[in-house]
């Protein structure tokens, strides 16, 4: 292979992150190569919680199913926990299925890899990259393989989605906003010899907290926190005893297991990039931002980066943009991995073990049955909090978009049928102007145009939908759609109209 082929976008780490951010490149057509270091999908007990809005926005690309058909007033709830405690519920729209999903981060990293070779990714796995230049034009980046050898690519752009380790974000220097560890935890996957005398589930004691899915038929997942400091040594391996008497004595009692199959330890150490945009250098996912992993929110944070930066790159690589598309990645992704690390750092706070917190957690736990403050909780853990900028008078501008059933064309359909194709979509409704739709007509190269009916009462007749779900942009409350308008909004979005694509040339 040459050492100096050029692609759109080189994806540096084929984690989950990474993978999906591919597929979705590859989806637009962009030529992209993913670097990997590891040969293979590497099985560790990692995440496997997918928070509500990382559910609806897989939906929207038809890789989970959706509620469809289900009343846009009601919700569908799965119960949860705050800071270890209790009583929080998640909710979501019933259209949108079930607010979360059991999804181990192994299995997704395969099927987003599956997806990505499918629409013609290229994966290049046993490269771990070393070295990274730009300049005004591209990105050089130089990975190492497995026999000691280099090999080079090129790329209009580059994404570090390489970790909390990340050699994107070191080489292209790349400053963060730091807070030091406090707080030693282990991790292990192991066969408990007593199981029923096992506490499962979330447990305080006066030493820390164990956190055990208890598995009587095989192993099992064992967690520790102790908030005595951190570990001497972070790298150092973990051996079966010292998981074994660290959770006996956060326990208080003997935990006796055998047959570690895995154990890691972690801390408390978090980590915000400064900018998640450096020329033509970007990071999503850990490389980005790192926490405690308390609610399940690491994983669902990098992979809702991966939604909203790959239509982005996509429409600057294909030259269909408008003017700073790129730079709102991180406008409105940093502030969303601030709202995540600022929580868990709140939840770890209140997970301290002793006596002066006992009452702020008897407070918290009377708050989770208040409707109002799980809601309020429940959308911050879920991400459904999560809003982008919005327009003086357009109150929906940068709100995500309900699974709305409706009919196009005379046949069935809802809002994530609509975006399966990870295009934008401009809705017309049947009260619109309809010289809208000459005027969104210009843009159909990257815009698909749609002719909707809705069975309930919308407060706009027209709107321009992101293809990550949200809203773009809408007519002024109460007021009725111009072309003018919607001309100035796709060319913010999109830049001047560039008609259909041309057809192929006949063979």
């Amino acid at each position: 292979m040459s050492p100096t082929q050029h692609y759109g976008v080189a994806v540096v780490g084929g984690g989950a992150v990474g993978m999906l951010l591919a597929a979705e490149l590859g989806l637009r057509g962009v030529r992209t190569v993913v670097l990997e270091r590891h040969t293979r999908t590497v099985d560790q007990p990692k995440a496997g919680t997918l928070h509500a809005r990382t559910v609806q926005s897989l939906a929207r690309r038809g890789l989970l199913p959706t509620g469809r058909g289900g009343a846009l007033d009601r919700a569908a709830t799965t119960p949860f926990h705050f800071a270890g405690l209790p009583g929080l519920t998640i909710s979501a729209p019933a259209v949108e299925g079930r607010p979360i999903a059991g999804r181990s981060q192994a299995d997704l990293e395969r099927d987003f890899e599956r997806r990505a070779r499918e629409l013609g990714v290229e994966i290049r796995r046993g490269h771990e990259v070393v070295g990274l230049a730009q300049d005004p034009d591209r990105v050089e980046v130089t990975a190492r393989l497995g026999d000691g050898r280099h090999a080079t690519v090129t790329a209009d752009y580059a994404v570090g989605a390489d970790g909390a380790r990340s050699a994107v974000r070191a080489l292209a220097g790349i400053a963060s906003d730091e807070h030091p560890p406090r707080v030693a935890a282990l991790l292990g996957q192991v066969r408990l010899l007593d199981p029923a005398g096992t506490p499962p589930g979330w447990n305080l004691t006066p030493r820390g907290w164990t956190v055990v899915n208890v598995n009587p038929f095989g192993h099992s997942r064992v967690i520790t926190f102790d908030f005595d400091g951190p570990h001497p040594d972070r790298h150092a391996p973990v051996t079966l005893d010292e998981l074994r008497s660290t959770a006996s004595r956060i326990a208080g009692h003997d935990i006796p297991m055998d047959d570690a199959v895995f154990t890691s330890r972690f801390s408390d150490f978090a980590r915000l990039a400064r900018r998640y945009r450096d020329g033509r250098v970007l990071l999503a996912g850990d490389a980005a931002h790192v926490h405690f992993p308390v609610g399940g929110q690491g994983l669902n944070l990098g992979l809702q980066d991966a939604f909203n930066l790959a239509w982005k790159l996509a429409l600057v690589v294909r030259g269909e943009a408008g003017k700073g598309l790129l730079d709102t990645y991180h406008d409105e992704r940093r502030p969303a991995g601030r709202r995540v690390v600022d929580n868990t750092r709140a939840q770890l706070a209140l997970m301290r073990p002793g006596d002066d917190m006992a009452p702020l957690r008897a407070l918290f736990t009377e708050l989770l049955g208040l409707d109002q403050v799980s809601a309020h909780l429940g959308d911050m853990i879920s991400a459904q909090e999560t809003a982008y900028r919005a327009a003086p008078g357009s109150p929906w501008q940068g709100r995500f978009l309900p699974n709305l059933a409706l009919e196009a064309e005379g046949e069935e359909t809802c809002v994530a049928a609509l975006l399966h194709t990870g295009r934008p979509v401009v809705l017309l409704f049947p009260d619109a102007d309809p010289r809208l739709a000459g005027t969104a007509g210009a843009w159909s190269r990257t815009v698909d145009v749609v002719q909707v009916r809705c069975a309930h009462r919308l407060p706009w007749d027209a709107l321009l939908l992101r293809p990550d779900g949200y809203v773009a942009w809408t007519p002024v409350q109460g007021g009725r759609a111009t072309p003018q308008d919607l001309r100035g909004a796709l060319r913010q979005w999109f830049g001047e109209p560039r008609g259909p694509a041309p057809l192929p040339a006949a063979g």
